[in-house]
């Protein structure tokens, strides 16, 4: 299959299509090497996390250079968050298991042991949106707890995913351990998740897939996480500093071209100041640089695809028809040269939506916001949560006693307050409704890639 960059269409790498066959061979490697890396110290396994944290930050740029020209993101977002964050997930996790302790529960007659064991082959499927940043935070911890891994990256974006199976040949990681299969979801991911040797399964993608995961892997009882889809909201309080909340939310909704499931994609603005907001949301969007995701001046790349652009574009028109007014954005940059036919969107935002339109309440996954007023607590409360989605949140007030208890109303798994997207790695990951099942980060990831077993001593 060609691997195309978005911002350009050029073709860039061709990469196999997998099918069950090759799966079936990753599988049987991972069979192999799972008795001898099962009973690695934690000590050792720490270890190898932290020579391949070193491997691949020695190729830092090249991730980025990489990463920019698979998904046509901005190389400076690449560099400073595909690129570190890659890293950070080995060295994370490696401090983290070793810290792990076994817990005791004594009775007065008896000792309660709670260990962590492997749980065996982990099935890991990722997007196209953050390649190496998502893979990478899936596969440390599966390996620091002891289990084998096969491993399926975006078909959209496999550079960093082969670059990454380069850098385990090269630091010596054993044979089998990880293994990377090429290929279309249907194909390969579908391979993956019914297979019955793999135990575990963790996928990070759109809500629809992710019904078509649960549905094969249910059934036949393997440990599942699902990280999906997102509609958030960003709420703004009339307190709140207009000036740096309006960059914080713009941040918020453009960031990666909208192409993050934790994106603020519906702006809520407490009436009184919803059209002073408004207008200077527009002009701070209006000066955000769209083009060359190679030039470091750029703040806004392509989007992944043409067929994605498509699907963006006709959510605009499909605003216009709900009664939306654009009153920033919505139609495609004039780029030169080779730029020209890459898919590209300008940052669009629509007011005069109803709330519970199919703009306001659908994932787009793209540079689109919309922006409704509200006039209490109570109101911006049900209009967050009027989605089939929950997974994230922000809200903006110089109240923390007010931002908190409209935070805890939120029916999703992360709110920020006066923030965005500042990640503590330690802290669960994850969402309510249909944007997931399970939670991963610190203690979690390595509960969910691990079986607890208690060992019960009688005095």
């Amino acid at each position: 299959m060609d691997d195309f960059n978005p911002a350009t269409t050029q073709k860039i790498a061709s990469i196999p299509r997998s099918g069950k066959s090759e799966v079936e061979a990753a599988v049987k490697a991972a069979e192999l090497a799972f008795p001898a890396w099962a009973v690695e110290t934690v000590e050792n396994r720490a270890a190898w996390l932290n020579k391949i944290a070193d491997a691949l930050e020695s190729r830092s740029e090249e991730i980025a250079a990489l990463e920019s020209m698979d998904t046509g993101k901005p190389i400076t977002l690449a560099r400073n968050v595909d690129a570190a964050r890659s890293v950070a997930n080995f060295r994370f996790f490696a401090e983290q298991v070793v810290k792990m302790q076994d817990k005791k529960f004594p009775m007065d007659d008896a000792e309660n042991n709670v260990i962590q064991k492997p749980v065996g082959i982990a099935g890991l499927i990722t997007p196209w949106n953050l390649p190496l940043y998502l893979l990478s935070w899936k596969i440390a911890p599966a390996l620091a707890m002891g289990n084998t891994v096969v491993a399926k990256p975006s078909e959209l974006t496999p550079l960093t995913a082969d670059l990454l199976a380069k850098v385990l040949v090269e630091v010596g990681l054993p044979a089998g351990v990880v293994n990377i299969v090429h290929g279309l979801g249907s194909e390969v991911g579908q391979a993956i998740v019914e297979h019955p040797e793999i135990k575990l399964i963790s996928f990070t993608g759109g809500t629809a897939t992710g019904k078509l995961v649960a549905a094969t892997a249910a059934p036949m009882f393997k440990k599942l996480s699902l990280e999906l889809g997102g509609k958030n909201a960003s709420i703004v309080f009339a307190d709140a500093d207009m000036q740096n909340t309006v960059a914080g939310v713009a941040r918020s909704a453009f960031l990666n071209q909208g192409q993050v499931c934790l994106c603020g994609s519906r702006i809520l603005v407490e009436r009184k100041i919803h059209d002073e907001f408004v207008q200077m949301l527009c002009e701070h969007v209006g000066e955000m640089v769209i083009g060359d995701p190679s030039n470091e001046e750029t703040q806004l790349g392509s989007l992944i695809s043409q067929e994605h652009r498509q699907k963006v574009e006709s959510y605009i028109a499909l605003a216009e028809q709900e009664g939306g007014v654009l009153i920033h954005g919505g139609e495609r940059p004039e780029l030169e040269g080779e730029l020209a036919a890459g898919a590209y969107l300008q940052p669009t935002i629509v007011t005069g939506l109803d709330s519970e339109s199919r703009c306001s309440t659908e994932e787009i996954f793209g540079p689109v916001v919309v922006v409704h007023p509200f006039d209490s607590e109570e109101e911006a409360v049900v209009m967050a949560n009027a989605t089939e989605y929950g997974l994230a949140g922000s809200v903006w007030s110089s109240d923390i006693a007010k931002a908190g208890r409209v935070a805890e109303a939120i029916d999703s798994g992360m709110v920020w307050i006066n923030c965005w997207l500042h990640r503590d790695l330690r802290v669960p990951f994850g969402g309510t409704k249909n944007s997931g099942v399970g939670r991963e980060g610190g203690e979690w990831s390595l509960a969910f890639f691990s079986e607890a077993q208690n060992i019960c001593i009688k005095r």
